[in-house]
């Protein structure tokens, strides 16, 4: 192995992406699908997914933490119910470089949100934790 190849290893670690999501199942597969499809075109290998409702290290749920996710929901569709949405926190723990993480998480945000900055209704509301 040179020295080349030992430096890329150890820039190579398991580092995790977070995403608040107010989502139902369906909204929630399709996330995850938008998070393996970047992650896939980036070689990044995913170790592990979890949708988590209380988070680690915390008396809060998801559903404390990422609330404005929920009023944001109701603000942007008043005359509809919010169905089998809930708040919750998407877990992706990915084994890459950091420079990739952070162009999977950029990849994923854009998707997530194709409207840029103009005022706009995202498909699933979210928040990059």
């Amino acid at each position: 192995m040179t020295n080349d190849d030992h430096k890329g290893l150890m820039r190579m670690r398991t580092r995790v992406l977070k995403f608040g999501l107010y989502a139902d199942e369906q909204e929630l597969a399709w996330v995850s699908e938008l998070v393996r499809e970047a992650a896939g075109c980036r070689s990044a290998r995913i170790v592990d997914e979890a949708i988590v409702g209380t988070l680690s290290g915390s008396e809060l749920s998801a559903a404390d933490v990422y609330d404005h996710l929920a009023e944001q929901w109701a603000v942007e569709h008043p005359a509809q119910n919010s169905g089998a949405r809930e708040a919750v926190e998407l877990r992706v723990h990915l084994r890459c470089s950091l420079r990739t993480w952070r162009t999977i998480r950029k990849t994923v945000i854009r998707t997530l949100c194709p409207e840029g900055m103009a005022p706009h209704i995202c498909r699933v509301p979210w928040a990059a934790a």
